[in-house]
């Protein structure tokens, strides 16, 4: 028969020691739990847990031991109710058993420091899809390690994944989590899970976790009516049981306003922060974690305790872990999201772009140059939130603008043909003004290589594509580069300040200057030609005399043997007022094409 101690461990779940492990659950509602498992032949009254205050139920156990599977068994009236822990850090599947797992992981030294803000590149990555060597679905996070050092040479150096909690089945996006503290089976679990956050740092990569904290499931769930209580047809103690719980996903929206429920998310992130030594969160979906249909400017359906629970989680990491980033995905453009908590803001480090990102992507898609609106363009450019620059994410392409109706870009501008001129210099030229703009830059798995049709959970990227088009793949590692100022000449890509002081509407042609402190090797500028139409000797203003260096001409036949080449030479600027800039000096830009231009030395 199974033993029981009365010396439990604090922690929620299951926490094995070296006598034993104590397992601790909430369930308020239940008259009685019970744990069975491996250590106890599955029975269900040999290890009763013991009552302690608030509805917390725990025991010790010095029987079982890392590796056991388990249950939790929970009388509550004539219910009983076999449920997985829901703090279960392994599952044997969505509907299986919580698996005892050992939290302990042999980290070794990695010369690794999380990025400024300012130099970080981040890439959006679908684990089941990135890549499958084994020809196979899905792919999982061996795949994703065996291509660490591809990302690392692309130059990017944060990865932000989609979600990896345990899912329903072997294919999804992940936003459907069953099991929050569990890593998918599918992608490779606990131990797998932390070697690739190791191996990540050692290639000098970040890795940002998608945290789902605004639903769970809704489907194979075992948080739903947990211990038996609920109020009409919701949920249960986990899940609001008014309308209050109904989201665009199901009606499983956690309860912010139980202390209990709360506490369970604050664990949750920090879990991943501290256990994993993931070096930041992606919240899904924070609008409806405030706004029960959320929305902006509606204080009817605010949910006022799901934004204390933002800032408390924000606070808690600026407190402890103040150099890893909190990242909202709101897509409300609500600077509030991004402001401090003492101001009464939700205290997010950055938030997603969304009017960036669908409005530079119209603009490229758009097929006649005369809907280019290059004033539109300049206030893409140059918004924020607040006074800092990188409080912002940007990009052209993300999970959500590739799928469900729209595709990716080179595909969105010839649908069919995303291999064709078209698609090739107007896709990249949407991504140079992300990657050239102030904000930080995020790409999408395969947009480098001109990866087409969209996003789905059962369509791999074709690796082959590298080869196709390893120009294209050239042309955002170079441009990678030089936003993270890779060879000291392009400081200013990294630096808070733009001007756009060159705006031509007639011919969709514009400049800015992007600058640090400004100067040799800092100030940086960019001209984009959103039409079709090439010049040799185009006359700009700009901030300084003297020689201005090309360090990128998207025009170069090296990136595309279809492109014109047309020259991008190296310039000298003349003291004379133009554009409201001190200087002037001449210039070639290509059709649909993007100049980098920066100074080696003041001039003589």
């Amino acid at each position: 028969m199974a033993t029981t101690s009365t010396e439990t461990r604090l922690g929620m779940g299951a926490t094995p020691h070296e006598a034993g492990t104590t397992f601790r659950v909430w369930a308020p509602h239940a008259d009685q739990v019970a744990v069975a498992g491996d250590f106890n032949d599955w029975s269900k009254t040999a290890n009763p847990l013991n009552r302690e205050d608030a509805g917390y139920w725990a025991v010790d156990l010095p029987d079982a031991q890392i590796g056991h599977e388990y249950r939790y068994v929970i009388t509550n009236g004539d219910q009983e109710l076999w449920r997985i822990d829901p703090y279960a850090r392994g599952v044997t599947g969505v509907s299986g058993n919580a698996v005892v797992v050992n939290p302990g992981y042999q980290w070794r030294e990695a010369a690794f420091e999380m990025p400024a803000w300012n130099k970080l590149v981040l890439y959006e990555l679908h684990i089941g899809t990135f890549n499958d060597p084994r020809g196979e679905q899905p792919g999982d996070l061996d795949g994703v390690i065996a291509k660490l050092p591809y990302l690392r040479e692309l130059g990017i150096n944060a990865i932000q994944l989609m979600p990896t909690m345990e899912f329903p089945g072997d294919l999804s996006w992940g936003y459907n989590p069953s099991h929050p503290f569990a890593i998918e089976n599918a992608y490779g679990g606990t131990e797998t899970f932390k070697e690739f956050v190791q191996k990540a740092h050692e290639h000098g990569i970040a890795v940002i976790f998608d945290a789902i904290y605004n639903h769970f499931g809704p489907s194979e769930l075992d948080l739903w009516r947990f211990d038996g209580w609920a109020e009409g047809d919701w949920g249960g103690i986990y899940f609001y049981n008014d309308w209050r719980a109904e989201t665009p996903w199901g009606d499983t929206r956690p309860d912010y306003g139980r202390p209990e429920v709360c506490q369970y998310l604050r664990d949750n992130a920090m879990f991943w922060l501290k256990e994993y030594q993931v070096d930041g969160l992606r919240w899904d979906g924070t609008a409806f974690i405030r706004n029960a249909k959320g929305n902006d400017n509606d204080p009817d359906n605010d949910i006022a305790e799901g934004w204390q629970l933002m800032q408390w989680v924000n606070d808690e990491m600026d407190a402890d872990q103040p150099w890893k980033i909190s990242i909202a995905e709101d897509l409300k453009d609500n600077p509030w999201i991004n402001r401090d908590t003492g101001a009464g803001g939700a205290g997010f480090d950055a938030q997603w772009d969304r009017t960036f990102a669908h409005t530079i992507r119209q603009i490229v898609i758009a097929p006649d140059d005369a809907a280019r609106d290059m004033d539109t363009v300049a206030g893409m450019l140059t918004g924020r939130y607040g006074d800092d620059a990188f409080a912002r994410i940007i990009f052209t392409e993300a999970h959500d603008s590739v799928s469900e109706g729209q595709a990716r870009v080179p595909e969105e501008i010839w649908p069919g043909n995303a291999g064709s001129w078209f698609s090739k210099k107007r896709s990249t030229l949407g991504a140079l003004l992300a990657l050239t703009a102030p904000g930080i830059p995020m790409i999408f798995q395969g947009q480098e290589f001109l990866e087409d049709e969209w996003f789905r959970d059962t369509d791999p990227l074709d690796w082959s594509r590298c080869n196709t088009y390893r120009g294209i793949l050239q042309l955002y590692r170079d441009m990678i580069h030089l936003r993270r100022n890779w060879f000291d000449t392009t400081r200013g890509l990294c630096g808070q300040h733009i001007e756009v002081y060159h705006v031509n509407n007639a011919d969709k042609l514009l400049a800015f200057h992007r600058w640090e402190a400004g100067g040799p090797r800092d100030s940086v500028v960019v001209v984009a030609n959103l039409a079709n139409r090439s010049y040799t000797d185009y006359t700009l203003g700009f901030p300084a005399a003297g020689a201005w260096q090309v360090r990128l001409n998207s025009d170069w036949e090296g990136y595309d043997a279809e492109f014109g080449n047309t020259p991008g030479y190296d310039t000298v600027a003349y003291e004379g007022t133009h554009d409201g800039q001190p200087c002037y000096g001449d210039v070639g830009i290509g059709p649909y094409s993007v100049l980098v231009l920066s100074q080696d030395a003041a001039q003589e």
